[in-house]
């Protein structure tokens, strides 16, 4: 089914309103990051780098890309409440309540710092891969419109994959993935996220 946009006759991904897997994206890389500064202090952790490069990704789009006129816009507007809310709700608790887990747990490893033009990288030439088939394709092409489809189921099973990993399944692990490991799973994550946001740019 086709849903008329300013783009002509475009089919928006799974039928939901213009924007709504991107924001629901969204939401699950700033959960991240909610969940890194909430947990108890046993339980401590500092958020990977390849996060904060989701980070700008999100920033970057949010920031350029205003709510379109379109006729359920709720959705689009709920994941931004949700986006916007919950990462201020969050950081004003933090600040109050556990000031040094800000720094604590929002600061990179000089060792991580390393590995920031690699994912930076990645990053870019995922959505340079993204905005590339769509300007191939074009947007009302059905095969561009599938391949975009897939592209976000994967994006979003593999950021629902790293959350769960990293806080349910890594903790109990009794040899840890060595970083080497860890980079490359967080290349493919920004690889697909990044990708799925350069086809609806």
């Amino acid at each position: 089914m086709s849903v008329p946009s300013v783009y002509g006759n475009v089919r928006h991904p799974y039928g939901l309103p213009a924007g709504t897997v991107r924001g629901f994206m969204s939401v699950l890389i700033c959960s991240f990051f909610w969940i890194t500064l909430l947990l108890p202090e046993e339980h401590g952790f500092t958020a990977p780098l390849g996060h904060f490069v989701l980070f700008f990704l999100v920033f970057s789009s949010f920031v350029s890309h205003p709510v379109q006129d379109i006729k359920s816009p709720f959705l689009p507007w709920l994941m931004r409440v949700i986006f916007v809310g919950g990462s201020i709700a969050v950081m004003v608790y933090t600040l109050i309540y556990h000031p040094d887990r800000i720094y604590e747990r929002l600061t990179p490893s000089p060792e991580d710092i390393k590995s920031w033009p690699v994912l930076c990288g990645v990053m870019i030439i995922g959505f340079a891969l993204g905005l590339f088939s769509r300007s191939l394709l074009g947007r009302d092409n059905e095969m561009f419109q599938t391949l975009r489809g897939w592209v976000g189921v994967i994006a979003m099973l593999l950021l629902i994959s790293e959350t769960v990993f990293q806080f349910a399944i890594r903790p109990s692990l009794s040899t840890p993935p060595d970083d080497e490991t860890m980079k490359v799973w967080e290349s493919t994550i920004i690889a697909f996220v990044s990708a799925y946001f350069g086809t609806r740019s």
